[in-house]
């Protein structure tokens, strides 16, 4: 009886891991790429840099226009005063020319200091 036992156990089991192994085969797991690389980073040269003051209080400014030297997919940039940056949101407005403007509280015309362009293929 004990024989009886020990075999149904051993038959279950092996049912138990055939299930698991069957279930585990029907999974698909589509193609995917990976991969490791390296290149040169390169900076970009701006230039045509454009102020334009605010219309209530010109001692504001409210957007910065410029043209980089190759194509960029995203750009920021930034006013900083020597002890904040204010940011602005930047769009493409032909070319290689971009458009940023701040939103409030804007930066102020006197204490600007930097611009800051970051860009991006």
């Amino acid at each position: 009886m004990r024989a009886r036992r020990s075999w149904s156990l051993l038959l279950l089991g092996l049912l138990g891991m055939l299930l698991i192994f069957a279930f585990a085969a029907s999974n698909i797991v589509p193609d995917s790429k990976a991969g490791d690389g390296q290149g040169g980073i390169a900076g970009y040269t701006v230039s045509n840099i454009r102020y334009d003051l605010d219309d209530t209080d010109p001692s504001k400014i409210a957007s910065v226009s410029f043209t980089l030297d190759t194509a960029a997919n995203e750009v920021h940039a930034a006013i900083g005063d020597g002890s904040q940056w204010y940011w602005a949101s930047c769009t493409n407005t032909g070319g290689n020319s971009w458009s940023c403007s701040f939103s409030s509280p804007l930066p102020d015309v006197l204490p600007a200091q930097t611009l800051r362009v970051v860009a991006a293929q």
